[in-house]
C-alpha cells in the first residue's frame, strides 16, 4: 500500500492506517500527516523536528515507535546507511538510492535496470525477495 501523494487529508490517512491494522491515535496521525505529505526520505530525528514544528506534541520515542510500526506494516521502507543511520522512505515501490556522504542526503536512483542485472544469477530453487542497493557518493573536488 502506498499512502503518499493521494493521502493529503487526515480522514484518508486515518482510514489507511486502520486498513493495515494500526490504531490511528492522534499522535500517529500527526506523524503520518507529516511523513506521508509527499515522497521523501527522513530519519526519525528529522521527522520528529518536522512534527514538532507543526505544533503537534509528540515525543521522540513515539516517533521511533510509530516508524517501526509503519515499517512493520510496509507503509515505509527502511534504508540503513551504516550501523547508526536509518532513513524511512515513503516510496515503498522497489527502487535504489544514492547517499551523498558529504551532505547526508538520500535520493532515489532512477535506473531500474540495476535490479534486473543482479536478479539474473539467482541460484536454482531460489527467488528474489528484495534488492536494496545504496550507492555512496561524495561531492567531486577539483584537482589543481
Amino acid at each position: 500500500m502506498d499512502m503518499v501523494s493521494t493521502q493529503k487529508n487526515i480522514s484518508d490517512i486515518k482510514s489507511n492506517l486502520s486498513n493495515v491494522g494500526i490504531y490511528p491515535t492522534s499522535q500517529r496521525l500527526a506523524i503520518a500527516e507529516v511523513l506521508f505529505e509527499r515522497y521523501q526520505h527522513l530519519t526519525a530525528d528529522q521527522l520528529y523536528d518536522k512534527v514538532s514544528k507543526s505544533a503537534k506534541s509528540v515525543s521522540r520515542a513515539t516517533v521511533y515507535n510509530s516508524l517501526n510500526l509503519f515499517s512493520e506494516k510496509k507503509l515505509v521502507r527502511e534504508v540503513h546507511i551504516g550501523a547508526s543511520r536509518t532513513f524511512y522512505d515513503t516510496n515503498t515501490q522497489p527502487h535504489h538510492h544514492f547517499y551523498n556522504i558529504d551532505s547526508g542526503e538520500l535520493t532515489d536512483m532512477k535506473d531500474k535496470a540495476v535490479s534486473h542485472y543482479f536478479s539474473k544469477d539467482i541460484p536454482e530453487g531460489m527467488m528474489v525477495e528484495d534488492i536494496d542497493i545504496t550507492v555512496r557518493i561524495r561531492n567531486s573536488k577539483s584537482i589543481l
